[in-house]
């Protein structure tokens, strides 16, 4: 008799469709609301996406998952509320609850300690305290979305239980270690991260959209080059990111597409008709990490008034010396195709932030160039070992794709792919702080949205102390001097906006909502904090902002002695809507 191993994941939701991801220990059928689908099995796992249809706009339908006719979800006695299917409505109204990187300990001392307090301290999980709070205001605002900015799953630095399982089967102390090594541990690793009891609830009944970044596959990945063939020349490399590609598209990204994608996809018709899909899975990964338009991971959803496309930044890449670009030329097709129309409000989500610290920022424009011979031979592998070790792999660091990505979006505020958003967000993880900033095209430009760059990082897995103290430095006056002489030394240009930081440094776990009514949009970040609850972790906000309409004061953004954007204060203005932002936090 089949058993449910993980899930039910509620992914994609519209006004009258649905879909939900499961993994189960054995074949069967898999029924969800009156709609059923067979499992497909990929080297002894079991898998289905049910897509129901049928269901009417702004409804909230309770479900349950019965596996050849049995209920098993939910579980038996379980305290949580029922898992729900909440379908959109035809109003304007959009809200996105973002944020990355969260690795899965336990929810007990010495891991819930703050990490400057304990080397294994990984605080408080801030995603957990944003489903203990849905449980304890279920008639509260929920959101459209979850979105999911990378670092789903950390396979190089795995759970407990998912060592014990790699040590079970092989000599840890050999490559790959004590990290993920081939599809089995991938597997194994999804399971011990995500059947957690208050995540497997969030999960169930929240619409939840995802990409990866580097720690889904490995520290890093495709940061250049020399590092793919350095990797390449491993003997452990090609099974671990065949396996990456594998799983995450058998838990991640199946649940990113719509139903009408998937009744096109051959892919998945041939998985679901294959007696074992492991080697149709397995040719399709190798291919698509051989070929940056091997496979597009990148996708649109429509919710409300508002865009949201999720862009790949990490396997879209082109590393070759000297033409180095963040996105290939299909996925930069298919990016201005999808800006096209008429919307109140555009998401741009990108793993890794477009815009940085103005020191960071030039320091990666300066390694660009640099590692590309602007020094000579000698200086460019110099470089090479410095971006490795400082992870200069943001946009900044792919220039010629940076600037292409925000004259696209002129052209979007501008109103010539469509009448102009009133807003246009870019939301990232990665860098495990937070903050937020303006950015502000020439007049010229006749750019009439407001844009803006939103990093939410980590769930759950702070900096410590001395890496802080790094970013700190990052974002000072000084640094920024200091690096835009290098770029310009390097022959960087100055770059085509200028930014201005509003918010931030934010250290710790945290999470962000954006919610977009009409043309209004709302900015909302909140750190995880102690409580008597049973997580014992709540949620605090550490700054509110209004997006848009954007408040006049800030439109025209402050330039330094240089001629440089500033990245220090925030203008004035009654844009900021929360309580003030702890003191450690202030500029």
């Amino acid at each position: 008799m089949a058993e449910l191993l993980v899930g039910p994941l509620l992914r994609w939701v519209s006004e009258t469709e649905a879909t939900i991801w499961v993994e189960t220990d054995a074949p069967c059928a898999v029924e969800i609301h009156g709609h059923t689908e067979r499992t497909f099995h990929v080297e002894g796992h079991h898998y289905a996406l049910v897509i129901i249809r049928g269901l009417e706009p702004g409804r909230r339908y309770e479900y349950g998952v019965r596996l050849d006719g049995q209920l098993r979800w939910p579980e038996p006695g379980s305290g949580f509320p029922p898992s729900i299917i909440r379908t959109l409505d035809a109003g304007r109204t959009a809200r996105i609850v973002f944020g990355s990187c969260r690795v899965s300990v336990p929810h007990v001392s010495p891991f819930s300690l703050d990490r400057l307090i304990d080397s294994h301290g990984r605080g408080l999980d801030a995603l957990a305290a944003f489903a203990r709070r849905l449980i304890d205001e279920p008639g509260g605002a929920w959101p459209h979305v979850l979105l999911l900015l990378g670092d789903q799953v950390y396979a190089d630095d795995v759970p407990q239980a998912t060592l014990d399982f790699i040590c079970s089967r092989r000599d840890a102390g050999q490559p790959p270690g004590e990290s993920v090594a081939d599809f089995q541990e991938y597997a194994h690793l999804y399971c011990a991260s995500w059947t957690e009891p208050l995540m497997r609830w969030l999960l169930s009944s929240v619409s939840t959209s995802m990409i990866f970044d580097d720690h889904d596959v490995v520290d890093d990945w495709n940061i250049s080059e020399a590092w793919l063939r350095d990797m390449r020349a491993t003997d452990w490399w090609e099974d671990r990111i065949v396996a990456a590609f594998m799983s995450y598209w058998i838990y991640q990204h199946l649940g990113n597409l719509s139903p009408a994608e998937l009744d096109h996809d051959p892919l998945l018709a041939a998985v679901r008709s294959a007696d074992d899909a492991g080697p149709l899975l397995r040719r399709f990964s190798f291919y698509a990490d051989r070929e940056s338009a091997g496979h597009r991971w990148a996708y649109r959803r429509d919710v409300g008034g508002t865009r949201l496309i999720v862009l790949d930044s990490r396997a879209a890449r082109v590393l070759r010396d000297g033409q180095r670009e963040m996105l290939d030329e299909t996925e930069w097709q298919w990016l201005e195709e999808n800006v096209e129309g008429e919307m109140d409000h555009l998401v741009l989500a990108s793993s890794l932030p477009m815009l940085m610290a103005q020191g960071m920022h030039h320091a990666e424009t300066w390694s660009e160039r640099v590692g590309d011979g602007a020094w000579g031979r000698l200086p460019a592998r110099a470089m090479e070992k410095v971006r490795r070790a400082l992870d200069m792999e943001h946009w900044a660091a792919f220039g010629n794709s940076l600037e292409r990505l925000m004259k696209l979006l002129a052209e979007v505020g501008g109103g010539r792919r469509g009448a102009a958003p009133a807003s246009i967000v870019m939301v990232s993880g990665d860098v495990h702080h937070g903050y937020l900033a303006r950015i502000a095209y020439r007049r010229s430009s006749g750019v009439r949205s407001a844009v803006y760059q939103s990093v939410t990082s980590p769930f759950r897995n702070p900096l410590g102390r001395g890496e802080r103290m790094f970013q700190r430095i990052s974002a000072s006056r000084g640094m920024a001097a200091v690096t835009r002489l290098l770029a310009a030394s390097a022959g960087v240009s100055q770059p085509i906006v200028r930014w201005r930081r509003l918010e931030g440094l934010a250290f710790e776990n945290q999470v962000s909502t954006l919610e977009m009514s009409g043309r209004n949009a709302i900015l909302r970040l909140e750190k995880a904090v102690a409580t008597d609850g049973p997580e014992g972790a709540g949620l605090e906000a550490l700054w509110e902002r209004r997006l848009a309409p954007a408040p006049k004061e800030a439109e025209t953004m402050a330039t330094d002695t240089n001629g440089a954007p500033a990245d220090h204060g925030r203008p004035d203005g009654n844009d900021r809507l929360a309580s003030p932002i702890a003191a450690s936090h202030a500029r």
